[in-house]
This record gives C-alpha cells, sequence and structure tokens, in this order.
C-alpha cells in the first residue's frame, strides 16, 4: 500500500511522539537544572506531562498539512473527519467516577472483599482491589475502574512511602489487570467495543471467551505480586481516613449520573448535557465533594484526542501487517503492536480485513488486551491512571518512568499470555 504524504508525516510525527513519550522524565530531570519559576523550568516541565505529548505532535501534524496543502482550511477538514468521541467521553467518565460518594462506594466494595480474605489489611486491600476491583472496568467501563483504583491505592499504597520497586510492579499490574478486566462485556473495553457489533460478538460470548481468562489472570498475577512484595505490604500503615458521612440518595444521584454517561458513551452531544446537570448538582452538594479531576481529564481527553490524530494516518503500514500473519504471529505481534499504538486502533484496523477467521478475530482481539499495560499508550484508560498517580511520592522524584512502567507490567503481561493464549 503507497503511503501518502499525510500518512507520511504522520507516521514520523508519530515515532517521535513514542520517543518523546519514553524521554518524559528526561526532560522532567533537566527542568530541575534551571531556576524555579523560570520560563526554561517551566517549559521543560511541559514537555515532560506524558499526556501533553501525543497532543502536542497531533499539533505539529495539523501545521504540517496546512503547510503542504497551503492552505490551514485542509487541515481542519482533517480534524473534523475524525471521530473524538471517546476522547470526549474519557474526559466526562474519569471526571464523574472520580467524585467522593462514587470513589467511597467503590472502596466500601472493596473492602467489603477484603474483609472476606484471611490476611493483615494492607495485603486484603491490594488482593480485592487489583483483582477484583480490576474486573469492575466490565461494568462501569475501563476508564471509570482505572480512576477509581488510581485513587484508592494512590492513597492506600503510593502515597504511603512504598519502594520503588513495589510502585512499578503496583502500576504495571494495575494497568494490565483493567485492561483485560474490561473483557467480561462486549461494551466496557475500547479495543471490544471496535468490533463487537460487526463480529456479533455479546457479553456471553466475551465471558466465554474472554471473560473467566481475564478473571482467573488477575487473580493469578495479584496473588504471585503480593507474595513477591508480601513484606514490604505488611508494614504499610493503611490509610483509610473518613471525614463524613455521605447521604445515600447523593450516592445514587451520583450512579445515576455515572450510568447516564456510560449508557450515551456513543453520543457526546447528549452525555456532555448529563455532565452540565451533574456539574450543578456538585455544586449545590458542595460540602460531601472534593475538587473534580478537571485538569487532569482534560489532559487525558487531551492525550487520546492527539493519539486520535496521529493515530487515524498510520493504517497504510498497520493494515497489510495485520493481514499478513496467522494466528500465533497476530497475537504475539498485536500484544507487541500494542506498546506503540492504542489497542483500539489495532482491533479497529483489524475490524477492516473482509474474511477474517474466528480464531484470527480472537487473535487480535486477545493480544490487543493482554499488551494494553506495556506503555501508556497501549490502552486508553491507562493516562487516566498516570495523570492521578503522576502526583504521588513514589514518583515525586522524576515522575513515572515508562521504562519502569514497561518492565512492572512484564509479569502481569506473562500470565495474561498464559492464559489468553497458552491455555486457550
Amino acid at each position: 500500500m503507497t503511503a501518502t504524504p499525510n500518512e507520511i508525516l504522520a507516521s514520523t510525527l508519530f515515532a517521535l511522539a513514542v520517543l518523546h513519550t519514553f524521554s518524559v522524565k528526561r526532560f522532567a530531570h533537566w527542568a530541575h537544572r534551571h531556576p524555579e519559576g523560570s520560563i526554561a523550568e517551566n517549559l521543560l516541565h511541559f514537555l515532560a506531562e506524558t499526556e501533553v505529548v501525543f497532543g502536542l505532535w497531533a499539533g505539529a501534524l495539523f501545521a504540517g498539512i496546512a503547510a503542504m496543502k497551503g492552505s490551514v482550511h485542509d487541515a481542519v477538514v482533517y480534524i473534523e473527519g475524525l471521530n473524538f468521541t471517546e476522547p470526549k467521553f474519557v474526559l466526562v467518565v474519569m471526571v464523574v467516577a472520580a467524585t467522593r460518594p462514587v470513589v467511597r462506594l467503590a472502596e466500601d466494595f472493596i473492602s467489603l472483599i477484603a474483609r472476606l480474605l484471611p490476611f493483615r489489611e494492607s495485603i486484603a486491600f491490594y488482593l480485592a482491589a487489583l483483582s477484583v476491583g480490576s474486573l469492575l472496568g466490565s461494568l462501569i467501563t475501563e476508564p471509570a475502574a482505572m480512576t477509581l483504583l488510581a485513587i484508592l491505592l494512590k492513597r492506600r499504597y503510593f502515597d504511603c512511602g512504598i519502594s520503588l520497586r513495589l510502585a512499578y510492579a503496583t502500576l504495571g499490574l494495575l494497568f494490565v489487570n483493567v485492561s483485560i478486566g474490561g473483557t467480561l462485556t462486549h461494551f466496557a473495553a475500547p479495543p471490544v467495543l471496535m468490533v463487537a457489533l460487526k463480529w456479533n460478538w455479546d457479553s456471553l460470548f466475551m465471558f466465554t471467551h474472554f471473560g473467566w481468562k481475564a478473571a482467573s489472570s488477575c487473580v493469578v498475577s495479584t496473588a504471585l505480586v503480593a507474595i513477591v512484595f508480601r513484606r514490604e505490604l505488611q508494614n504499610i500503615n493503611v490509610q483509610n481516613e473518613r471525614d463524613n458521612t455521605i447521604p445515600v440518595w447523593l450516592t445514587l444521584a451520583h450512579l445515576g449520573f455515572l450510568a447516564a454517561v456510560v449508557g450515551f458513551a456513543h453520543h457526546p452531544d447528549v452525555f456532555f448535557g448529563v455532565f452540565m446537570l451533574f456539574l450543578g448538582l456538585v455544586s449545590a452538594t458542595n460540602k460531601y465533594q472534593d475538587d473534580l479531576k478537571l485538569r487532569e481529564g482534560l489532559l487525558v481527553g487531551f492525550f487520546l484526542a492527539g493519539l486520535v490524530t496521529l493515530g487515524s494516518l498510520q493504517s497504510w503500514w498497520l493494515k497489510p501487517l495485520i493481514e499478513g500473519m496467522n494466528g500465533a504471529t497476530l497475537y504475539f505481534g498485536t500484544t507487541g503492536l500494542t506498546a506503540l499504538t492504542d489497542n483500539a486502533a489495532l482491533t479497529y484496523l483489524g475490524s477492516l480485513v473482509e474474511g477474517i477467521s474466528d480464531d484470527l478475530k480472537y487473535a487480535l482481539v486477545a493480544g490487543a488486551v493482554t499488551g494494553g499495560g506495556l506503555t501508556v499508550i497501549a490502552n486508553a484508560p491507562n493516562p487516566a491512571g498516570i495523570g492521578i498517580l503522576q502526583s504521588a511520592k513514589a514518583f515525586e522524584d522524576e515522575g513515572i518512568s515508562p521504562l519502569g512502567l514497561l518492565l512492572g507490567a512484564l509479569l502481569p503481561t506473562a500470565i495474561a499470555i498464559l492464559f489468553f493464549w497458552v491455555l486457550r
């Protein structure tokens, strides 16, 4: 397939964006060499924000298209022809899910599961949150589950002086488990959403072919990490402060708004209207609310919008690559490619291949969710987790390292490969 000038430019900028993503820690290090508050320090800190990377290079693509075509209009036409529903949805669902009533309810549910386990609270909550909690993504969507778990884990573990080794092992475990944990249903995981309608995959199909494997993998991976770090986890002083009781009606109202946003996930004009009503409720009940995660949500939405802008012109090399693979090659190839591009983009491109066999369909989606925790760009909810955990005490020196995330995700990714492919 011959690439157009726009596609060549987009692929070049995409590669630079990936390199930039793996260099954010270096930009943060350089920022510390300049006087605090200086223009150089602020600029380097801006370049060290993982969430701005793809939006920044997407802006370069917009300028490049305008320059090549000699008209800003052509660049505007390209942007307006893209579908930004997912970035908008992630922004809204992240803000709604991160409110105190919803987080408190999720924490109570996970604590209930934890009390059934015969371990100290610090270990039991860790096991429940990263196994059962990850599977909540199949009901409330993966971005919402990522947001809830990141907030809970930040307060209970990442801000409690844990070692960097445990921090990255937990981060990788969280990203992998959320990526596979949304596959119990057909509407919660972005890579599944891209193909479910066209391939007639319903929730029963997802549970029987993917769900039980995802649940098993989450439990085994979490147990192994907990065993490796059991001594450190035992010594963590669990932070479980309660400020005031939240009225039941307010929690139910928040759940209603969350359900409405999820229900209208494919209709941005509707769920933004729901979001505006939700903001009114939060303002009226400020006594029971924390500060909304608007900045974090906007940064994540900006990141995903940049990924859509650059990723939409990558099919010239991705589609032929997918078409030329057999089952095992496609599975492991997709797992690896997911580290370099959003897994939903890969499954979408695979859905464009006509006559693909059922085995190849499974290999494509299974590989996409298996590799969803390897990098920040591998799965749409990952930037939400990065946005919340970036400020945690465990990463306060130079932020989250992409290499550290990759290494932390290797063990749970290997366990996912075992369940999704070796034992299929």
